[in-house]
């Protein structure tokens, strides 16, 4: 089973709505000049380009394994935008982040997940499981679960916080088939019993044409900033190393997630 590679488009930002203060990125509700909402990561922002990278892999890598997620675009910033903006701190922020930046179309009306409340199926809680382990992706607890219920259907958002080591990039390598030990923080883990399955699926949709492609999609601008590579393409290759041979040990994230699993129920 194959999918099509990201089709990422572009969207010029013509107004800042307001701020979502609860995100350590201090994203923001803007308009695209398509008319549409979008929740909007500036390249300015603390964390840097490397929360938009892994934003993009991250969410590319959910909408291409078949996940409900918002549509992804790149949201671009010119240089006049924000001077009206009264709030310094904001005005900064846009200053900082000319160019291109990412944004998830806002999903109007949607709600927090609640675990609680919403009973999510083993398959599909067990596929989110997977991917989470196998980005690395830190942030998706019972505090802070990053996912939305909309239109009866359950959305994730925001993978920033994934692949945590390109900020050092020490050891990089060695990150492809280290365990998650984080995995046991998981929102969803104790609904995820069908791990070998999620696996099994997978493995029926991803291959290295297609993390290929979803490297290729970075712009080239943001694998400039606080790189240890010599040249772009090093940058590319070192993301295609990692989730080339993360997927060849996935049968390592399977076991660390179901030991996780087992020692909460």
């Amino acid at each position: 089973m194959s999918r099509s590679h990201p089709d990422i488009r572009t969207v010029h930002i013509c107004r800042y709505v307001t701020p979502l203060r609860e995100g350590g990125s201090l994203p923001a509700i803007t308009e695209g000049d398509d008319g549409f909402l979008y929740v909007l990561k500036f390249r300015g922002a603390g964390q840097g380009v490397k929360s938009l990278i892994a934003e993009l892999i991250g969410g590319s890598l959910a909408k291409l394994g078949g996940l409900k997620i918002p549509e992804i675009v790149f949201g671009s910033l010119d240089e006049a935008f924000g001077r009206t903006e009264p709030d310094e701190e904001i005005q900064d922020l846009l200053k900082a982040s000319t160019g291109l930046n990412l944004g998830l179309h806002y999903l109007s009306g949607s709600s927090t997940f609640d675990a609680a409340v919403h009973k999510i199926d083993p398959l599909l809680a067990s596929k989110i499981v997977w991917l989470d382990s196998f980005i690395k992706n830190v942030d998706r607890t019972v505090k802070n679960t990053n996912m939305l219920w909309w239109n009866k259907e359950l959305w994730l958002i925001d993978h920033g916080a994934s692949l945590f080591f390109h900020h050092s990039w020490n050891e990089w390598e060695k990150q492809a088939t280290s365990p998650f030990i984080h995995i046991k923080d998981h929102v969803l883990l104790p609904q995820a019993s069908k791990m070998e399955e999620a696996d099994e699926y997978f493995h029926s949709i991803f291959n290295e044409v297609i993390f290929s492609d979803i490297v290729q999609s970075i712009p080239e601008k943001w694998l400039l900033v606080d790189a240890p590579f010599e040249n772009v393409e090093a940058h590319r290759d070192a993301y295609k190393f990692y989730l080339n041979n993360r997927f060849k040990h996935s049968d390592k994230l399977v076991t660390e997630a179901k030991h996780a699993r087992e020692s909460i129920i």
